[in-house]
């Protein structure tokens, strides 16, 4: 046969194949229908302190069973709705949890989805702009209660949880882990503390004489603080929030109790919208790593 012809001949059976694989392609049926990728499981529990019901997103480490002897350690994420932090910080406890990695506990993650910031995460402010410019702030002292009366006791009861625990807190939300951290520090015995809105009330927080600064606090803790390039707080009064973070910092490592651990991050190349997620996978480096 010919040279030509030969090359012919290949080109033909090149194009047929590909015109018999193109349309068993276009034809082929999936075999299975589409189901949904389930992360966790959403729970509710309605709060008489609160007067309200609170969404609640689970995640479930690998292997987990009630019926089993093994508690696992909590996790408790404010701002922890679908949409906010939940799903990159389950991922984040998922990841770090891999046997081959061993970063973290396997844990339960307990999302509590947000209602009102401004009203669960703040406590009464004597500045009368920020009063007036948000009226449903100043609450925080309910959802305490209900962390501590409701929430907490209903997870321990329901799940093989340990107790105690860890809190993750950002922005207001970190203002509210520090209020807790100050006020009742043995509610939970690690605190990761991000981009905390100290500036509210004019940084009436890191006036507060705490428990946890004298010698005799003796409930083991561990205090993660991360902060990036903040800037200048949205209030009336000028603050700096990063200054603010490591005055705290500063003020809790000169507590005189033997049983209290602080680590200060900062992290010059995050901003208040980016360092949630770099934050809290330092936080489990650090705090869990052994």
């Amino acid at each position: 046969m010919p040279k030509k012809m030969r090359t012919i001949l290949l080109i033909s059976i090149i194009t047929l194949n590909g015109s018999i694989s193109f349309t068993q392609s276009y034809n082929t049926k999936p075999l299975h229908i589409n189901k949904p990728f389930v992360l966790g499981e959403i729970d509710e529990i309605y709060s008489d302190i609160l007067s309200e019901t609170r969404v609640l997103n689970i995640y479930l480490p690998v292997g987990y069973n009630k019926n089993d002897t093994i508690s696992y350690p909590v996790i408790y994420l404010l701002d922890g709705s679908a949409d906010e932090d939940f799903i990159h910080i389950a991922g984040l406890v998922q990841y770090n949890s891999f046997e081959w990695i061993n970063r973290v506990p396997k844990s339960i993650v307990v999302g509590i989805a947000t209602v009102d910031r401004r009203r669960d995460f703040t406590f009464r402010t004597s500045i009368k702009k920020d009063a007036e410019s948000y009226p449903n702030s100043g609450q925080s002292d309910k959802f305490i209660t209900f962390l501590e009366k409701d929430l907490k006791p209903y997870i321990e009861k329901k799940y093989a949880a340990k107790k105690r625990g860890t809190i993750i807190g950002q922005s207001l939300g970190g203002l509210l882990a520090t209020e807790i951290l100050l006020k009742k520090p043995a509610l939970f015995n690690t605190y990761i503390i991000i981009s905390p809105s100290l500036w509210w009330d004019n940084g009436s927080l890191l006036q507060l004489d705490s428990d946890i600064l004298q010698k005799g606090f003796e409930t083991p803790i561990n205090i993660y603080i991360g902060v990036g390039k903040e800037g200048l707080a949205p209030t009336v009064n000028p603050r700096v929030m990063e200054v603010d973070a490591n005055v705290l910092a500063d003020q809790l490592k000169s507590t005189q109790s033997k049983h209290v651990q602080v680590i200060f991050d900062y992290l010059p190349d995050e901003n208040h919208a980016t360092i949630m997620h770099q934050a809290v996978s330092n936080a489990f480096k650090v705090l869990y790593s052994k």
